[in-house]
């Protein structure tokens, strides 16, 4: 997927409205247990806690210049969720958010809060999607998948401003769920013309998209049981992992362990709250920390919003189950 310079600015239009530029700070303490200059590109610190903020602003925008549907619906656990209920509430129409059972119970509570019914239904986000499609159908809402083109470009305004505070990156960690985050970096990276590799993360629990890459073709996977649920994905999209293939140096998987311990590292180190698959791009450069030293490395903090009993679970040692 290609952007220019003027859907970025169209982007950042629309983006600064609601969320300011994000912090992207090089901590010295990351630095110390790693042997890399960390930068931290901070997306917990957007109004919605996330990333996702800005896809879903730059989507409800678009729309609203083609002409508003009646209404939307998507399925999430939990981050797009409120970028679409957040976008459509500016924009005055209803959202209707699908979860699986078992879903965040505060990612939950923040969905509502911006203005989006819940309806829970399926045992994980794929079977949550197709609930969405079938109602999306029933009520005459438009079904908002996770990954298209404007929400692609919303997000791609983290990576314009990681890129043009840092032009002399070597490597970004980013993980990946259904991949706006990814593909965005991708794009802007190439629209700058800059040699920083990308390096998308999954877990090792939910392996669908480094599966994909180290064959070469898509995989659907068997599980996504991991507590990073903004990875839990069963199945990659297709035009995600062409893109990946295309401009990822490489996927590389972390394990529940190392997701936690990362969590707990960044608190400690930053005193940020990060969610799972926000702690995810920090616990694979740990891992991996041995090809990067003495190199500028940048993790994307994609989100902060972990419910408060697991956070605590984290804080005392522990590693979520599912």
């Amino acid at each position: 997927m290609q952007l220019t310079q003027d859907d970025i600015e169209d982007a950042l239009a629309v983006v600064r409205r609601v969320v300011p530029p994000t912090p992207a700070y090089a901590w010295p303490l990351l630095a110390r247990e790693t042997g890399v200059e960390v930068i931290v590109k901070h997306e917990n610190h957007t109004p919605t806690g996330s990333f996702k903020a800005r896809g879903g602003l730059v989507f409800v925008d678009a729309l609203k210049r083609a002409g508003l549907p009646k209404g939307l619906i998507t399925a999430t656990r939990g981050n797009h969720g409120q970028s679409i209920a957040i976008g459509a509430r500016q924009a005055g129409i209803p959202s209707v958010i699908v979860v699986p059972e078992g879903n965040s119970r505060e990612k939950n509570a923040a969905m509502e809060a911006f203005g989006g019914e819940l309806l829970i239904s399926g045992r994980d986000f794929d079977e949550a999607r197709r609930v969405a499609a079938s109602e999306a159908s029933r009520r005459g809402f438009q079904f908002v998948t996770s990954f298209n083109r404007d929400i692609v470009r919303g997000v791609a305004t983290y990576g314009w401003e990681l890129f043009t505070q840092h032009r002399d990156l070597d490597a970004v960690f980013v993980p990946i769920g259904m991949g706006s985050g990814i593909c965005s970096l991708i794009a802007v990276r190439d629209l700058l013309g800059l040699k920083t590799d990308v390096i998308g993360v999954s877990a090792e629990r939910a392996p669908a998209h480094a599966q994909s890459f180290q064959s070469k073709r898509r995989v659907i996977g068997r599980e996504a049981a991991t507590f990073a649920d903004g990875m839990a994905c069963k199945e990659p999209p297709e035009e995600v992992v062409e893109i990946v293939l295309a401009g990822a140096a490489d996927v590389v998987t972390v394990s529940e362990d190392e997701i936690a311990e990362a969590i707990r590292s960044l608190y400690s180190a930053t005193h940020n709250v990060a969610e799972g698959a926000g702690a995810a791009a920090y616990a694979a450069l740990v891992r991996h920390r041995q090809r990067f030293q003495n190199k500028k490395v940048a993790v994307i903090l994609t989100g902060g919003n972990i419910d408060r009993e697991l956070m605590a679970m984290v804080l005392a040692g522990q590693t979520p189950q599912v």
